[in-house]
């Protein structure tokens, strides 16, 4: 299936309706019927700031990035964009065009 690696990029601390905000944009996607999406927690990364979210330093605990990510058709991200505009929320998002499907059984 031809479609769209979709990403998102956040700060773990970042929360929106009271979760943080992986949790809430994966439970989002969920409502919305998407196939599926998975977050990781990096262990390093800065942002157009440039200030550095390191996990080995205790003192930023919190404050490493988390991407959430999506392999989805194109009408499926376009549901998700548009639904996370009416948001307003302050997203990096990154999209790149994908291949993706199953192997084997099941």
């Amino acid at each position: 299936m031809q479609g769209h690696y979709l990403k998102f990029i956040m700060q773990e601390k970042q929360r929106h309706h009271g979760m943080p905000l992986y949790d809430w944009l994966l439970a989002e996607a969920r409502k919305l019927g998407l196939p599926g999406g998975s977050a990781f927690r990096a262990i390093a990364g800065f942002g157009h700031s440039g200030a550095l979210h390191d996990a080995a330093f205790i003192e930023l605990a919190g404050e490493e990035p988390v991407e959430v990510v999506f392999a989805l058709s194109d009408t499926d991200k376009a549901r998700l964009l548009d639904h996370l505009r009416q948001q307003n929320l302050p997203l990096f998002y990154v999209s790149i065009p994908a291949e993706f499907g199953r192997l084997g059984g099941n």
